[in-house]
């Protein structure tokens, strides 16, 4: 591999600080960064909001591995907490596997000249002892010196308390959750809990319950109420996402009843009555995502300045309002946001471009709320790069379906090799955000195609349902349809198309080799190739997705095997490059290694190649290096070129 190559595949390792975990409180950032050169230990940072040249303050000082497992996909890992005049900081540490938690107060000096803006009140304290489980970090605290958070203990969650006058303490399980529970929060004096639940068959995002508690003040809940409504859930599946108290008594949400994740705001006065005070219907508008992971924030703020993340196709933008009503829209340059937190009027996020990386924003809107606060950001724009364009093709059953395409960089073919990418959801979608691996496969002269094929997020409830029972059928005829529009259109070499898929992208790529001749290659990264090991073997968190995806087991038995490759796998005659970590603990390595005999046997370029300090998303980046350097090589030998 050439230093240029080794450069392209580099940029998306940056040595600045990554501000991972991102949040504002007061007027203090908060963030999660590596410490020393290993990967297992990190520590919690802060300094004052919108000092950008401010020195970061380093608040966690012990060895900590700050992480959250929680349902294994995590999500934020920590919660930092204003109350009684200090900030009550609360972690999740996979070292002891323990709630730890410091108190904090403001050092009142000049933030300009010094190193340290908070004070340590109390050191650290490892409030429960070590379970065998998971927490998660949406954390609340009570005036009664009570922590709530939820737990999952051998396949069950629990909402539970801790005392926080006391250490290493067994954790006291309030409410045993039928199965699964999120996204924790409370109203401004912590009377009244609120979170989401849900059960089998469903995943969070195809149907869950909004419940709300009442709290003594013992600590112990008095009174439980699920949210019900004949507009929104009284007769249908519906899906809540991020509950969120604005005050002592409103709460807002996302739901999905309308087709598309809309505004929801409930008065929760009274326990006995929840009533919707305002409800936003817009269609293709989407306030929310699939839960695949806890802590997501597509709100943030309080009644007087709230600020809403929309989904409008593929335009984001930050919708402001006061005392429920619309104040303002803010467009932005951005494919993704996240770390999406705001205190007052001040905003801060993290925001991603088709040309640029994470850019980290602090906007105070107090000062800039006549003018666009996003036209001009100081980015590092990445020269010599592809830009998506927004492509529309009509998919299975001549539904529309969307893609973006990329064009390449340099003129290497008379035309050029097609590279089709199936995105690892299947949920999930492609934004047009920056991907190092896109942009080096278009300096090389390729063309490359990501597919948002039927199933995605972002378009709808609708267009999300289409792979319902499908999975393995739809998602390939989308690729084959995309690849086959580009070359009818004569834009791309019909002798060199590839398609690539990670995780459940592998299956979708697998898949498109069986059965039909469009594509001459795959390669695959950790790929899902057996259905029925998924079922028995995969974690608890995606137990009962293919109930959805594929179907009932029992009754698709055979379903379940007919669109696993591991079946067919003496049928492909293609090459095909596959990448498998032995760390993983989604997809076990030992599936592709039961194939990887029968695909060299078969197919004259074929390889299988795996990682031993690798799991479910490779992170080393000489990894990532020897993944572009073989298939490199592979696609030299498999497509002529």
């Amino acid at each position: 591999m050439s230093n240029d190559d080794q450069l392209k595949v580099r940029q998306s390792v940056s040595k600045k600080k990554s501000f991972k975990e991102l949040t504002i409180v007061r007027d203090i950032i908060f963030w999660i960064d590596l410490v020393g050169e290993g990967q297992n230990e990190n520590a919690i940072f802060a300094r004052p909001f919108n000092e950008k040249r401010a020195f970061p303050q380093k608040l966690t000082s012990k060895k900590y591995n700050i992480k959250n497992n929680f349902h294994g996909y995590g999500g934020k890992s920590y919660k930092c907490i204003y109350l009684k005049n200090n900030f009550y900081l609360i972690w999740i540490d996979q070292i002891t596997n323990a709630v730890w938690f410091q108190i904090f107060k403001e050092v009142a000096s000049n933030y300009k000249s010094q190193k340290r803006y908070l004070d340590s009140v109390q050191e650290p304290r490892q409030l429960s002892k070590s379970i065998d489980g998971n927490f998660d970090s949406s954390f609340v605290i009570s005036q009664k010196n009570f922590l709530y958070g939820i737990c999952e203990i051998n396949n069950r969650d629990y909402l539970f308390s801790l005392n926080l006058k006391k250490t290493k303490q067994d954790i006291y399980r309030i409410k045993k959750f039928k199965n699964f529970a999120g996204e924790l929060s409370s109203n401004t004096s912590i009377n009244l809990l609120s979170w989401v639940e849900w059960d089998s068959p469903y995943m969070p995002w195809e149907k869950n319950d909004l419940c709300f508690a009442q709290i003594g003040l013992d600590g112990e809940i008095t009174k439980i109420k699920k949210f019900s409504d004949k507009l929104i859930n009284a007769k249908k599946k519906v899906s809540f996402f991020q509950p969120y108290w604005i005050s002592e008594t409103l709460l807002v949400c996302s739901e999905d009843s309308s087709g598309w994740w809309n505004l929801l705001f409930l008065d929760a006065s009274k326990i006995e009555n929840i009533f919707i005070k305002k409800r936003v219907e817009r269609n293709f508008v989407e306030y929310g995502v699939p839960q695949w992971v806890s802590g997501i924030t597509f709100f943030s703020g309080d009644i007087e300045d709230l600020f809403c993340l929309a989904k409008k196709e593929n335009n984001l933008v930050v919708e402001q309002y006061k005392d429920l009503q619309f104040v303002k829209e803010f467009s932005t340059p951005f494919t993704s946001i996240s770390d999406f937190s705001v205190f007052e009027k001040k905003v801060v996020l993290k925001g991603y471009g088709s040309d640029f990386l994470g850019n980290l924003l602090e906007i105070d809107c107090k000062k800039e709320v006549l003018s666009n606060v996003f036209e001009e950001i100081n980015s590092e724009y990445i020269k010599d790069c592809s830009k998506p364009e927004s492509f529309w093709f009509k998919g299975f059953e001549d539904k529309s379906t969307h893609s973006f395409l990329y064009r390449p960089l340099v003129e290497k073919f008379r035309k050029p090799p097609l590279f089709v990418r199936a995105h690892s959801g299947p949920t999930s979608f492609f934004d047009g955000s920056y991907n190092s691996e896109v942009q080096y496969w278009t300096s090389k002269g390729f063309f490359v195609a990501e597919v948002n094929y039927g199933g995605s997020s972002g378009f709808g409830k609708a267009y999300r349902e289409r792979l319902n029972y499908k999975w393995g059928i739809v998602d390939s005829y989308d690729c084959k349809a995309l690849a086959l529009e580009l070359i009818k259109s004569n834009q791309v070499d019909s002798e060199k198309v590839v398609i690539f898929g990670n995780s459940a992208g592998g299956l979708t790529a697998l898949n498109c080799l069986l059965y039909g001749s469009i594509f001459k290659a795959a390669i695959c990264k950790y790929p899902v190739i057996d259905l029925k090991d998924m079922h028995y073997n995969t974690h608890r968190f995606e137990k009962d997705y293919l109930n959805s995806l594929v179907g009932n087991f029992e009754k698709n038995h055979n379903d379940y095997l007919n669109r696993s490759p591991i079946n067919h796998i003496n049928k492909i005659k293609k090459p095909i490059l596959l990448f498998h970590g032995k760390k993983d603990i989604v997809i076990s390595y030992k599936q592709t290694l039961k194939i990887q005999e029968i695909l060299i046997q078969n197919n004259k370029y074929s390889e299988v190649i795996f990682f031993d300090n690798e799991g479910h998303g490779f992170r080393n980046i000489e990894n990532k290096e020897v993944v572009m350097q073989k298939s490199q090589e592979f696609l030299r030998n498999a497509l002529n070129i």
